[in-house]
């Protein structure tokens, strides 16, 4: 154990690195909502990218770039799609534009299906460093892992967390304090689906925690605030907390 600790401690891991992801994901997302900037910073995004894999052990495969490239008009509809979403489900939604530049839920979105393309292509440690940097600027964790499907929508996003085996399928609403997670947590676990499936046209309300590889939250289903469900639920349900409130008012 001393010789392990000791490797470890002498082991140069480039700790710098998580501020040139920062910078590399936030020019990213720029080129890919903004021509005019892609034209001016698309090649020095992709040096960057290279800089990076180059300084993670990574190599400099050119499939690497080309093939993420490649995927960005599929992620901008995805985005579109999510961004459309937010507009049509929120009432405080005002423009379109409005969803792109001031929605953290919509942003953490974004970095997840850039991170989980490249998590497809089997680029290791980026895509975790990409989400857990979308993860400190707006409070919701999503493990490139997942999947998720078209016209997803985060409101209010703080506090929310969407585990590695997650699959959400389309039409999905979630609201801020939201556990998608797993009901056990060994490491022989690893290769195994840990985390909730979520179908089509489900609400999850605030603070609510589902749990367990098994669960199926079925199509059209009502996830109440601060409801926890480790079995599954069938399609069309309403899952709600009963509680009393007692409100005592104090007399002069």
């Amino acid at each position: 154990m001393k010789e392990v600790d000791e490797m470890v401690a002498l082991k140069n891991y480039s700790m710098c690195l998580r501020d040139a992801v920062a910078i590399f994901t936030k020019e990213l997302i720029n080129c890919l909502f903004d021509t005019n900037y892609q034209k001016q910073k698309a090649t020095e995004t992709q040096i960057q990218f290279f800089k990076i894999l180059e300084r993670l052990e990574l190599g400099k495969e050119p499939g690497f770039w080309s093939d993420f490239e490649k995927s960005f008009p599929e992620i901008r509809k995805k985005l579109d799609l999510d961004a459309q979403a937010a507009l049509q489900r929120d009432p405080a939604a005002k423009s379109i534009r409005e969803i792109y530049l001031a929605y953290p839920g919509f942003y953490a979105i974004a970095v997840y299906r850039l991170s989980h393309q490249l998590l497809q292509q089997e680029i290791p440690v980026l895509p975790r460093m990409m989400s857990e940097f979308a993860h400190g600027v707006t409070g919701t964790d999503i493990h490139p892992g997942a999947q998720i499907g078209d016209a997803f929508f985060i409101d209010h996003a703080t506090g929310i967390v969407i585990g590695e085996t997650t699959v959400i399928k389309d039409n999905v609403t979630i609201f801020q304090g939201v556990t998608l997670g797993g009901i056990q947590v060994k490491k022989s676990m690893a290769f195994t689906k840990r985390h909730p499936t979520i179908e089509s046209n489900v609400i999850i309300y605030a603070n609510a925690t589902i749990l367990g590889g098994d669960v199926i939250i079925g199509q059209n289903s009502i996830i109440g605030a601060n409801v926890c469900v480790t079995e599954s639920i069938t399609e069309n349900s309403i899952v709600t907390v009963q509680s009393e409130n007692n409100i005592f008012q104090k007399r002069n």
